[in-house]
């Protein structure tokens, strides 16, 4: 059953699901290759939001890799039996909206993949159950790998800035959220944004970014705030360029204008010819230091953040657990934020709470899972979600007779029979990780 909304770009059409209306797909900003997005204001006709978009373009077209385990393990875990369709023509939102009402919070979701994949599509991902808590959550794509992070000196002699173009495009969804959620009953004044590795990465640089200062009114960070080890640290823009010369020499192609005209699978097979031949791919294929959106070293930019409500957490065998687990910590004393761990072991298997265990938890999709969750999974995932709820509508997640949870001071622990404020699980914590992000 489809429903129709006028919004301040034109009229849409999406689907009315008995706990919520969604419009999937929804254009946000168009964008040339390495190119800076241009926010999409007006349509023409009656926009069709019944299906998901494209995910944006990435390895995964060329080069599946799921005879590497870890690449098997997270496709069977949140894409196994999913068709996804690839474009740079990628930059659009699904929006999940609560049948009644009106002036919601609105919380804005970035998905992780280590900046190189992933899609806003994912089987883990949906909102209806934040809709029945009368929150509209909005999902966005935002341009990944080469496509979203490649830094040349062409791109800063026309576009006046060199490199970012996925967290760009995280900052206009933002900005096209707070120009036209109205439209869908949202508040404009109050959204959350969350992020989850990443995407939690990148929410953290938004709180340090005066480009969106003032935009959004809280931040989550599931699995990735934290202090940003100096190894870990964004590189200044020009720093990234000759492994970004590398791939362009890689793909044949004599000069920056025949790369940029490359088909984009010959573009991701270059790519994938220099990552098996390099050891520093991860430094040089995320956010940089540009001058605009993020105009400093983040060791100065990280003085002052955003003054806004903070929610950060992670799982008990995350990547690099020790290490995600004091950056956290660290985070919540210093910007006294309200801190979780995650430690409700995943059933099925013997990989305890594996990096991004949490997120069908975090999105009420425990039923679109191979593995035996119980009652009491559900609990914990009804208990995690209105704790977030609450969150994004006051800025504390406490109420409802809920375990208390204190800001600040100590971790949540979030357990299947008892959650509370207390110690984490040291034991499990110094294990080690898992295996790393869901690239």
């Amino acid at each position: 059953m489809s429903r129709e909304r006028m919004t301040s770009c034109g009229p849409i059409r999406g689907n009315e699901r008995p706990d919520c209306e969604e419009y999937l797909g929804v254009r946000y900003a168009r964008a040339g290759r390495f190119r800076y997005a241009v926010p999409v204001e007006r349509w023409e006709g009656s926009y069709d939001a019944t299906h998901f978009g494209p995910a944006c373009c990435q390895y995964r077209q060329v080069a599946p890799h799921l005879d590497v385990p870890e690449r098997a393990f997270y496709h069977r875990e949140f894409r196994e039996g999913l068709t996804f369709t690839y474009s740079e023509d990628c930059l659009n939102l699904n929006i999940y909206v609560p049948k009644t009402g009106g002036n919601h919070p609105v919380l804005l979701y970035y998905h992780g993949g280590g900046f190189n994949s992933m899609a806003n599509s994912e089987s883990y991902l949906d909102g209806a159950a934040y809709a029945r808590r009368g929150v509209i959550l909005v999902a966005a794509n935002y341009r990944v790998g080469v496509f979203g992070y490649l830094t040349h000196e062409e791109i800063e002699r026309s576009e006046g800035r060199d490199g970012n173009f996925g967290l760009d495009d995280q900052m206009k969804a933002l900005l096209w959220v707070r120009r036209n959620i109205a439209s869908f009953g949202g508040d404009p004044e109050n959204i959350t944004i969350m992020g989850q590795s990443a995407g939690a990465i990148s929410v953290q640089l938004m709180l340090l970014s005066p480009a969106v200062r003032g935009c959004f009114r809280r931040a989550v960070m599931l699995s990735g705030a934290g202090a940003f080890p100096r190894f870990a640290q964004p590189k200044d823009h020009r720093e990234t360029r000759a492994y970004w010369l590398s791939v362009i020499e890689k793909s044949g192609a004599e000069s920056f204008e025949a790369f940029r005209a490359l088909p984009a699978e010959e573009v991701l097979r270059a790519v994938e010819q220099v990552k098996a031949e390099r050891r520093d791919n991860v430094y040089n294929t995320q956010p940089v230091i540009d001058g605009l959106l993020l105009p400093k070293r983040v060791g100065e930019l990280i003085r002052h953040p955003a003054p806004v409500d903070t929610l950060v957490g992670y799982t008990n065998r995350d990547m690099y657990t020790a290490l995600l687990a004091g950056m956290a910590h660290r985070y919540a004393r210093a910007n006294r934020a309200y801190l979780y761990c995650f430690d409700a072991d995943a059933p099925g298997d013997g990989n305890a709470a594996f990096h991004s265990s949490d997120l069908r938890y975090v999105f009420g999709t425990l039923n679109r899972s191979w593995r035996p969750y119980d009652e009491r999974d559900e609990a914990l995932s009804a208990l995690m979600l209105d704790y977030l709820a609450a969150f994004c509508r006051t800025g504390d997640p406490n109420g409802g007779g809920r375990p208390r949870w204190e800001k600040g001071r100590g971790a949540l622990i979030l357990r299947r029979d008892d959650t509370a404020m207390g110690c984490p699980p040291l034991g499990k914590l110094l294990r080690g990780t898992f295996m790393g992000e869901p690239k």
